[in-house]
């Protein structure tokens, strides 16, 4: 099969296409012909070298990636529930930038009816990681929560869930050409950078109850001045600041319960995810250049297959 397959760690440039083993279901495990792939900030890190602690070494040859949408092409022994030809989204660790992923049947659900491909494709990874630091502040009815960097993909779904779990407000940082987009899902728009503190208090004068970081340190550091208690503030991209100012880790945790959550959410018509860009599995390398710009509204992806 084809897949971006990393033979060496580095730059964009090291994502390039390759014919591989096409991998085979086992036991409790589905084979799935990838339709779209989702890009993260997690496979950016894996592409330069960067060890998950609860994955052990990861060594080259190895393909990035780990949320996926396709159509299920084989069903391994022991599964029950999902049938060749059901299509799907679903997680995996790695493995996603290509034409055949397999996965734990337990970590893939059904396509929501009228999710468009890309969005089932993009969907998975951010999402859960929103939810699950949503989940971990105990975001709820009445609060007043600040999302940083909230027009990217990760910041679109927390600003969403929060609303949907019952927040009262939600602020969000990002550019201005962004504005109105925050406002279109829910959030009060604030602009990053000097000042931000002020900003947000002008905005919120009674307090800001969570925060969850997805910028950085700079970030980080407003929200510890903002919010009173820290367990109420989660980074996804900080850790080496959280721990220097005492904010809890996030705890990782993905499983097709929250997934399903997600889904169902989409079909209620209250989480929408605006796709910024979608390149062919063979541009990988663009799409990685793209995400580490550090701007930009919404989720990038691979296309895989039509």
């Amino acid at each position: 099969m084809k897949a971006v397959a990393l033979t060496t760690f580095g730059g964009p440039e090291v994502l390039t296409l390759s014919d591989v083993a096409a991998p085979q279901a086992g036991p409790g495990q589905v084979r799935v012909r990838v339709r779209v792939a989702g890009v993260q900030h997690f496979d950016a890190r894996i592409r330069r070298g960067w060890t998950p602690p609860y994955l052990g070494a990861v060594e080259p040859p190895v393909v990035p990636g780990n949320e996926f949408a396709g159509v299920v092409d084989q069903v391994g022994e022991g599964v029950t529930g999902l049938e060749v030809g059901a299509e799907v989204l679903g997680f995996t660790t790695l493995g996603c930038y290509a034409e055949y992923v397999v996965a734990p049947a337990a970590q893939v659900v059904r396509k929501p009816a009228g999710m468009p491909w890309q969005i089932a494709g993009g969907f998975s990874g951010n999402g859960q990681g929103a939810h699950m630091a949503l989940r971990e502040l105990g975001v709820g009815p009445g609060d007043t929560v600040l999302i940083h960097a909230a027009a990217g993909a990760l910041g679109t779904f927390s600003v969403q869930l929060a609303k949907a779990w019952g927040a009262t407000t939600v602020i969000g940082t990002a550019s201005e050409e962004n504005h109105a987009y925050l406002r279109s899902i829910g959030a009060v728009p604030v602009t990053y950078g000097d000042g931000l503190v002020e900003r947000v208090r002008a905005l919120a004068p009674q307090g800001v109850d969570a925060a969850m970081d997805n910028a950085g340190p700079d970030a980080l550091r407003a929200s510890v001045e903002l919010v009173k208690d820290r367990h109420r503030i989660r980074t996804m991209v900080s850790d080496e600041a959280a721990q220097e100012l005492g904010v809890p880790p996030l705890t990782p945790a993905r499983s097709a319960t929250r997934l399903q959550e997600l889904a169902d959410l989409y079909a209620q018509g209250q989480i929408e995810l605006h796709i910024r860009a979608a390149h062919p599995l063979e541009r990988a390398a663009d799409a990685h250049r793209a995400l580490e710009t550090g701007h930009g509204r919404g989720k990038i992806v691979l296309t895989v297959a039509d």
